[in-house]
């Protein structure tokens, strides 16, 4: 939940800079810096079962100890790849920029690079407390509570509110107007960002001791080969399945960044996906949702009981996504002037915007199929991939292949699988 309204609160002040090039170049910087982070996020999914299984058992000292583990992985990956984006920035923007932007020089071309590599750098401090973050409220999850972690979301998006106008702008308000030569410019949402996310990470971390779920000993002690069997097996997984989601959102937007120079289409398609990433919020929460529930179930009441919970959570997944699509497209026209005062931005945003409320309607079968779903999107990209509409449209048929997987291997292939669904 932290994740996308804090972007959207980041592009909304952005946007007052009435700059499309740093709106292209924030969408450029956060694409690069969420795929690294993705190839470390399995770490929080397959926390959140593994403790609500311990859970489910009543085995307090195995779940602390799944937890210290996650923790201890994430802080030397996310230290790793901090490293790498702060040393290294031009090269990892490299994967969403074209070679007519990546390579600099002078115009938009050399603009789009001088907003993006200070972005990235800032950015790239809050990658460490990104992960601890994500596997705090990954441990409430699999304690199966959801109030905790919607509290420290609310501390976290209150704050980057706040920090945003000082960082961007130099104040709030008047005094932004006074200050505007002291702020940090688009530079600042990212460091606004990263600053409530370590103080999302301080929150957890002291929760997490008080509810026995962290020692510092443990917190700081290598999981032994034969602990790390379950992250590595699940984990493998969940990489893999990251692994080609990356490959399709960084296509697409490679496309959007590369189709006019002056960063209008790669700004709109940035507002685009952060108006479509609000209602993922929700689709997440689902998925959330069932990584705790079904083992949970599963572990005290056998298949029986957890089948029953994944029907469930595929019906109101599915009424889940109805719903955003029509909330989307009634609240376009009132949302999309909030993220750029610029009128060419704006009418670049209203097809891609219309098509996103759409993606909706199958996101809530969504938890698999990525790779059959990125060779469509793919193909789709090369067919019609020349303009926002035709990049939304590859996005939709990505994710109509996903739905559409999961819900027959659910339903024939899954260790919960039944002939048909019985009363939900």
């Amino acid at each position: 939940m932290v994740v996308p309204l804090v972007n959207a609160v980041d592009t909304f002040y952005v946007g007052r800079l009435r700059d499309p090039l740093a709106l292209a170049a924030q969408s450029a910087a956060n694409q690069c810096f969420f795929t690294i982070y993705f190839l470390a996020a399995f770490l929080p999914t397959i926390t959140a079962p593994l403790v609500a299984e311990s859970i489910g058992r009543e085995d307090w000292v195995d779940a602390k100890k799944r937890v210290c583990e996650s923790l201890f992985l994430s802080n030397l990956l996310g230290g790793l790849f901090c490293g790498v984006m702060v040393a290294a920035p031009q090269t990892v923007l490299r994967l969403v920029l074209p070679p007519s932007l990546a390579d600099g020089g002078t115009g938009a071309a050399g603009g789009v690079m001088q907003y993006a590599v200070p972005y990235m750098k800032w950015r790239a401090l809050g990658m460490i407390p990104a992960l601890f973050s994500a596997t705090g409220f990954a441990a409430y999850r699999g304690l199966l509570n959801t109030v905790t972690p919607l509290k420290v979301s609310l501390v976290t998006n209150c704050l980057n509110l706040v920090l945003d106008p000082i960082f961007i702008f130099g104040g709030i308000g008047k005094s932004a107007v006074v200050g505007i030569g002291k702020g940090l410019g688009a530079s600042g949402a990212a460091a606004a960002t990263s600053l409530s996310e370590l103080t999302s990470s301080i929150i957890y971390l002291r929760l997490l001791i008080r509810r026995k779920l962290v020692s510092w000993t443990q917190l700081f002690k290598p999981p032994s080969l034969t602990s790390l069997l379950p992250l590595i097996k699940g984990g493998a997984a969940m990489l893999l399945r990251q692994a080609t989601l990356n490959v399709a959102f960084i296509t697409a937007a490679r496309k959007a960044q590369a189709m006019d120079p002056s960063g209008v289409s790669a700004a709109a398609y940035g507002i685009v996906m952060q108006i479509y990433s609000l209602g993922v919020v929700a689709h997440l929460g689902v998925q959330g949702t069932a990584a705790a529930l079904v083992p949970s179930s599963r572990a005290v009441g056998g298949d029986e009981a957890a089948r029953a919970v994944a029907d469930r959570i595929f019906v109101w997944g599915s009424i889940l996504g109805a719903i955003l699509a029509g909330v989307q497209l009634i609240a376009l026209p009132m949302i999309t002037p909030l993220f750029s005062p610029l009128e060419e931005v704006r009418q670049a945003i209203k097809g891609p915007a219309l098509i996103s409320s759409f993606i909706h309607l199958v996101n809530g079968l969504v938890f698999a199929g990525e790779a059959v779903g990125v060779a469509v999107m793919l193909g789709s990209l090369a067919m019609v991939g020349n303009t926002l509409n035709g990049v939304l449209i590859s996005l939709a048929a990505f994710n109509l292949v996903q739905g559409l997987a999961v819900l027959l291997h659910h339903a024939r292939f899954s260790p919960l699988r039944r002939r048909g669904f019985r009363s939900l």
